[in-house]
């Protein structure tokens, strides 16, 4: 793999564990105002030392992410829907130039395998790695589930699988029974989303349950933000993905850094 490719990769994907604890903060772009997402940099700062990276639009990273912060940036590209339209009918908002000049790590798409644009959503992740890759920027490709698709194994490893024979450098999707079954037939790194707010430990177990079954990280957001104590979650969580804690023991560091707070 080209050098300066590797090398944006490394800083997500943390060579000293081969795992990483992504932020995501992108789900304005769709779905406006989100809960806990009201000021985005309020909401940003204090997380920002505990998480490898943050994923985001170019207008919250302007607008609410001080430019000294030495975070990876997997910048968000895709748009053009919100939650009143289908979902599916994206097409690429942000060009590879301005991610050059923004200094990002990655970019990143949905593709809406089942979807009722799927095929747009898939040209839509060709045309980002032809467009990424001489530049040496990495391609994040993210599995949005089709309204009539279950989130299980068949249907997971297909838009896995699909993602990565598109050029995707490494993918997000969702954790699933069989597992296992997901990252095997896929042949760059899985990353598995945190989906929408759970109690706290059920949001720790889903964490272990992930890199303990083959995820390289996870990419949580609403788990995170949308906690009782949001830097005391992502501490909890760095614990299980880095730390290789058990879900009892994280769940006990959240509670000590809670009180402490």
């Amino acid at each position: 793999m080209e050098w300066g490719l590797q090398n944006r990769l490394s800083r997500i994907i943390q060579p000293s564990t081969g795992r990483t604890v992504m932020l995501a903060v992108d789900h304005g772009y769709f779905l406006g105002p989100t809960t806990g997402l009201e000021n985005p940099r309020r909401t940003i700062t204090p997380l920002l030392p505990y998480a490898d990276s943050i994923m985001l639009t170019r207008g919250v990273l302007r607008t609410s992410v001080d430019p000294d912060k030495n975070i990876p940036v997997i910048l968000r590209v895709s748009g053009g829907t919100s939650i009143l339209k289908e979902l599916s009918n994206e097409v690429i908002t942000t060009s590879i130039q301005e991610a050059i000049r923004l200094n990002v790590a990655a970019v990143t798409c949905s593709i809406f395998v089942g979807g009722e644009y799927e095929k747009q959503s898939l040209a839509n992740l060709a045309k980002l790695v032809d467009e990424a890759t001489p530049y040496g920027i990495p391609v994040l490709a993210v599995t949005a589930v089709g309204k009539e698709m279950a989130r299980d194994a068949r249907y997971l490893s297909l838009s896995c699988r699909i993602a990565a024979e598109l050029g995707a450098h490494f993918v997000k999707t969702y954790f699933c029974e069989e597992f296992e079954k997901v990252v095997g037939s896929c042949p760059v790194s899985v990353v598995i989303a945190g989906g929408k707010k759970t109690p706290e430990k059920e949001a720790l177990q889903l964490a272990y349950n992930s890199v303990t079954q083959g995820a390289v990280g996870v990419d949580m957001g609403r788990n995170i933000f949308q906690s009782e104590d949001p830097v005391a979650m992502i501490q909890a969580v760095r614990a299980i993905v880095h730390q290789k804690a058990t879900v009892d023991q994280a769940f006990d560091l959240f509670q000590t850094k809670k009180s402490k707070r």
